[in-house]
């Protein structure tokens, strides 16, 4: 296993300023490209991201040692950040999430401080039996996977204007 806590916090820590780098003060174009229909832009995606903040990610690990597996913790609504206005200015959506993962990751060392803490086990409503160590390490795995979507999204934008280039470029040839 290569879960390490403190490794792990070293990722959960840098997304919110990866992303600020990465998408501030980029053109409409960059900020509302996406592949189509169902898919989401990049400022969604840091909505989506704020959403795990608020009710996925510290929620349901308080949930899981508080109850264990006396009952599943509640369901996380991957679009709820879609049922919402999205925001006309990026910069105040990036300092949320700035705000609440920093406050998420001073959280976190509250609440896990050993590692006999990370073999704890909860029920997942459709896994059923997890640990405390598999949901902290898919918070880590899902922020990688939305910075790549982010930029995958974005070079999917100039996918067409590359030409012959293409066949080296291999971010446009995953989905």
């Amino acid at each position: 296993m290569n879960f390490d806590q403190t490794e792990a916090i070293q990722i959960l820590e840098r997304t919110p300023q990866t992303l600020e780098v990465l998408l501030t003060g980029l053109s409409e174009g960059w900020l509302e490209c996406s592949e189509g229909e169902g898919t989401w832009n990049a400022r969604e995606v840091v909505e989506h991201l704020i959403e795990g903040e608020k009710t996925n990610w510290i929620p349901r690990l308080a949930f899981i040692l508080a109850e264990g597996e006396s009952k599943p913790f509640p369901s996380f609504d991957r679009y709820a950040h879609l049922k919402q206005k999205s925001a006309e200015e990026l910069g105040p959506v990036l300092l949320e999430f700035k705000t609440i993962r920093a406050q998420n990751i001073t959280r976190l060392r509250e609440l896990v401080e050993g590692k006999d803490q990370l073999e704890l086990t909860g029920s997942h409503p459709a896994f059923g039996t997890v640990k405390v160590r598999e949901l902290l390490s898919a918070w880590v795995v899902h922020d990688l996977t939305h910075i790549a979507q982010i930029v995958r999204v974005m070079a999917k934008r100039y996918g067409a204007d590359v030409g012959p280039w293409r066949e080296y470029l291999g971010i446009l040839h995953r989905s």
